[in-house]
């Protein structure tokens, strides 16, 4: 019996410690890591420099709350129930979390929750930015009541208090989720500020100085996420948990702009994608290896030494953090479904080619309603009527859309050349629609045969009264055809 209890306990201390960090609305290219000059992250910077930096990582979809949700569930959107934002997932949700927690973990989520409120008790601690901050009984407490637990108007400023308050008997997860650098945007968040010098226009934004400052503006954000990233780790090492503990950066989806944040576009579903880990990973590396944010938790199971479950789709990342030269997928799957404003498509990627399906090819690709309230989307928006903007600045504004975009992400990495009708990419159009179709079929893909109504105006992104609620529909309107080629 006591040797058995004394294996068991060697067990429980060599598991890793697991902590992902998800930042909210920030471009996979906007930190030194990843090559921007001027956006102020030396602390993701040195994630990158102690760990693996990914260079092909996708989420699932482009939209804030269905990303968290198919991240934590390792399902894809439309198999979690929660696919359009704001659905909160649904009953009987199954988490990667809870099984950590079975496992032994001590789990603690801090900052941005927006998953709803069925999967809380997979958690022992919360603390949540965009509600009331609560604790739940911690395993063996006694089940004494709830405790509530005052919350940080921007939720990174909760992430150490949760490291520092962990019990020190357990391995620990935590889900470390910022509100930074989601809009809207205001001077005075990160010191010393970002320039306008500083601003590296997109091509697929007009350089005017109302886009410069909201791009500022957005930097600063960034910078301030930076710094708790920064807090994180120095805590870890303070603890002695540093060479033993997964750290894992992303994002939700790209940054809030018109062209980006709910498309199908690099800049909508592209992550940022770090992992640092001292004690298994070697450090300065980098992998060309497809990963997707539904191996997010079969990678942390793996590395906690715990099967996945078989509702899990995702695949472990763990052999590429041996050996960056394997492969582990073949495609990346993404989805856009409603969020603001009606929208539904679909995209595959294989690392060097992006098929976009577009199924309501009649509607623009409005940006997000917040995106369509700021400096940028005002820019577009008269640069447009005088017949201004490039047509890669046409993107999010021009309807009907083609019904499949097609690019070469390898010599066309800003997609601007849409290669679907050409005769020399006939072969690899057909190779990513097939890839796409059996995907489908795999996961009960759809289309709805009811579309849900726009909440906000297409064009001034205020509130459309006229829509009172957005309920769910019905399971008879929910499940229409299967995209077709």
């Amino acid at each position: 019996m006591f040797l058995v209890l004394f294996v068991s306990m060697q067990v429980v201390a060599e598991q890793p410690n697991l902590v992902l960090i998800i930042a909210d609305d920030m471009n996979w290219e906007d930190n030194g890591a990843y090559g921007h000059p001027s956006i102020h992250t030396p602390n993701i910077d040195r994630l990158a420099e102690e760990g693996m930096r990914f260079d092909r990582a996708y989420l699932t979809i482009n939209s804030c709350s269905p990303s968290r949700s198919s991240i934590i569930t390792s399902r894809y959107p439309h198999n979690t129930g929660a696919e359009q934002l704001h659905w909160a997932l649904p009953p009987d949700t199954k988490t990667w979390v809870e099984r950590l927690q079975d496992a032994g973990y001590y789990t603690a989520a801090a900052g941005k929750w927006h998953m709803g409120d069925r999967i809380r008790d997979h958690f022992d601690t919360i603390k949540e930015a965009d509600g009331a901050g609560f604790m739940l009984p911690t395993p063996g407490a006694g089940g004494e009541p709830a405790k509530m637990v005052a919350s940080s108007p921007s939720g990174c400023e909760d992430w150490l208090p949760v490291l520092e308050g962990r019990p020190r008997d357990q391995p620990f997860f935590l889900w470390l989720a910022a509100l930074d650098p989601h809009r809207e945007y205001e001077e005075g968040s990160f010191e010393p500020a970002h320039t306008i010098d500083d601003v590296i226009v997109p091509v697929h934004l007009p350089d005017t100085p109302g886009v410069r400052n909201d791009l500022r503006l957005y930097y600063d954000e960034i910078g301030r996420l930076d710094r708790y990233v920064g807090k994180v780790m120095t805590e870890l090492e303070a603890q002695g948990v540093a060479d033993n503990t997964l750290v894992l950066f992303i994002t939700d989806n790209g940054r809030p702009f018109p062209g980006y944040k709910t498309t199908t576009y690099e800049g909508g579903i592209k992550t940022p994608w770090i992992v640092r880990w001292p004690a298994k990973v070697k450090a300065g590396q980098t992998t060309p290896s497809l990963i997707s944010s539904v191996d997010i938790g079969p990678s942390f199971l793996a590395a906690a030494g715990l099967h996945t479950p078989d509702q899990m789709v995702g695949v472990s990342m763990m052999p590429v953090l041996q050996d960056p030269s394997v492969v582990i997928r073949d495609y990346a799957f993404a989805e856009d479904d409603w969020h603001d404003y009606t929208d539904h498509g679909r995209a595959v990627m294989d690392g060097d080619w992006k098929l976009i399906r577009n199924d309501y090819d009649d509607l623009p690709n409005t940006p997000s309603a917040d995106a369509g309230r700021s400096p940028s989307w005002v820019a577009l928006t008269a640069l447009n009527k005088q017949g201004k903007l490039t047509p890669a600045q046409l993107r999010c504004i021009v309807a009907p859309r083609s019904r499949w975009e097609l690019y070469d992400l390898k010599n066309d990495p800003d997609e601007i050349n849409n290669l679907a009708s050409s005769a020399a990419h006939a072969k690899t159009l057909h190779r990513m629609q097939r890839a796409l179709a059996d995907w489908a079929k795999r996961t009960a893909d759809y289309i709805p045969t009811v579309r849900t109504p726009d909440e906000f105006d297409r064009i001034t992104g205020e509130p459309d009264h006229s829509v009172r609620r957005r309920p769910r529909p019905d399971k008879k309107d929910m499940f229409g055809t299967y995209g077709k080629y």
